[in-house]
């Protein structure tokens, strides 16, 4: 899996887009030496070229786009005589990550491209017009008219990236994701002793047992009032809506891991509420830490319905077992 530029990861852009108008169908009659009284042959327009969107699996960001403030497809031709059709619109395809979201403002329609090389039309090209020779009859053998083409379609489109993992990581700042993911994957977030080291989400692939794997994504740390948008607010949350398993990473040096627990997940459920069918592992972690008897009195302040483990990164304590934990919660 390529690394994931921090400094170059957008995840949210507003563009303006405008499909092709159709082309006009030919009002023409075939003047000829040998039929200077000839029929109607008026050819029919172009299609106005589609917008499309496309999923690339080796995108990352939406940065490619960010610059892009229009962008404008071209019109179908007009059709002319001899019945010749108008050629299309030359498609425009816009690449992008898997797992983003295409919102119009028109309609508030939306689309969403998950898998590799999947094509859907954002905005559709104009149809073109059909010329004079389609109209003609036993009774109107010279038809003067020919059908304009229909214009194409245009609004502002707000594409947005929600990162696409089996397993979401989450916890207060400093509560050791990124060290975690740093262990148990070949990722190499950013470590250090403050809060938001990780700014940007973070992915790697977790190597299981009989050459099995997940996916494993680090994001940005929540903080108390995320929901309503204090710290890093949405553009963590939204990410974490693709995760199937959500992992909460507990310090074992908190001052009280069920509070702790219920404060995240109040901020999961104040963002969105479905957020809360998720199925949910706690690990507490740097328990390196703990004896015995402090273990047991932390296992009393956690949920009796939710899994939990008690792990190191540092010494690589009950890794595995958490690896076993998650899948387990995955595949059931």
């Amino acid at each position: 899996m390529p690394p994931m530029d921090k400094s170059n990861f957008v995840d949210y852009i507003k563009i303006f887009c405008r499909s092709g108008n159709g082309g006009a169908g030919s009002r023409h009659f075939m003047r000829s030496k040998l039929t200077p009284m000839g029929g109607p042959d008026g050819g029919n327009g172009g299609r106005g070229a589609h917008i499309i969107l496309k999923g690339n699996k080796n995108m990352w960001t939406l940065l490619p786009l960010r610059y892009y403030k229009n962008i404008l497809a071209k019109n179908g031709e007009n059709g002319s005589k001899n019945n010749s059709t108008g050629r299309d619109g030359e498609d425009i395809i816009i690449e992008v990550p898997l797992g983003t979201i295409a919102f119009r403002e028109d309609n508030h329609e939306s689309i969403e491209i998950l898998n590799d090389q999947e094509q859907k039309v954002l905005l559709r090209g104009g149809r073109g017009g059909l010329g004079n020779s389609n109209f003609a009859t036993p009774t109107n053998q010279a038809p003067s008219y020919a059908q304009p083409g229909e214009k194409g379609e245009e609004t502002f489109i707000t594409l947005e990236l929600k990162v696409l993992a089996d397993v979401g990581l989450v916890g207060f700042p400093n509560a050791g994701k990124s060290t975690l993911l740093s262990v148990i994957t070949a990722a190499k977030p950013k470590i250090a002793d403050y809060a938001f080291t990780t700014l940007t989400p973070q992915l790697g692939i977790v190597k299981y047992r009989d050459n099995k794997s997940f996916c494993i994504a680090d994001l940005p740390g929540i903080i108390e009032g995320a929901a309503e948008g204090k710290g890093l607010g949405h553009r963590f949350l939204r990410h974490i809506e693709r995760n199937p398993v959500l992992l909460f990473l507990i310090p074992a040096d908190s001052n009280d891991h069920g509070d702790e627990f219920r404060i995240l997940k109040e901020e999961l459920y104040r963002y969105n509420p479905e957020l809360i069918d998720k199925k949910f592992v706690i690990a507490i972690s740097k328990s390196d830490l703990l004896d015995d008897e402090l273990i047991k009195e932390i296992e009393k302040e956690l949920p009796e319905n939710i899994p939990h483990i008690f792990i190191s990164s540092i010494t690589q304590k009950n890794l595995l077992q958490l690896k076993d934990l998650l899948w387990k919660a995955l595949n059931e």
